[in-house]
């Protein structure tokens, strides 16, 4: 059985890039975690694994963790900068720009602090609509 903090290092390990760039499966029978990355430094799935449950871990992507849970901060927190962080996210670099904001307004530790307990709530939710079991 993984442990969540396992879980949680896979998911960041996914997450670390583009979506699709990273892969980490895990074996529901035996809690092993393997990844791959496209870049080729690191291939640990292979086609000899067998007999398992695997279940791939999901890309923050996949648990709505980019734009909404920037628009939950601002609503908690800016609520008088909304518009101007709407217009931010109009163009590229928009997550630069609105951690340029935050640092302004003396706030970017909160956001961290914020995306880091939305993003363990998130993954817990799908462990358990997973019925993924983990220790610790």
């Amino acid at each position: 059985m993984a442990t969540f903090s396992e879980i949680q290092d896979a998911f960041f390990f996914v997450s670390s890039d583009e979506y699709g760039m990273h892969t980490a499966i895990l074996s529901k029978d035996t809690g092993r975690i393997y990844c791959r990355s496209e870049s080729g430094c690191i291939d640990e799935i292979s086609d000899d694994i067998e007999g398992d449950i695997f279940i791939q871990i999901p890309h923050k992507n996949d648990l709505d963790l980019g734009q909404r849970l920037v628009f939950e901060f601002v609503e908690l927190h800016l609520s008088d900068e909304y518009p101007l962080v709407q217009q931010i996210f109009c163009s590229r670099g928009a997550y630069g720009r609105f951690k340029d904001l935050l640092r302004l307004k003396g706030l970017l530790q909160s956001w961290y602090d914020f995306e880091n307990q939305s993003e363990k709530e998130a993954l817990r939710q799908w462990c358990i609509d997973n019925e993924i079991e983990f220790a610790g």
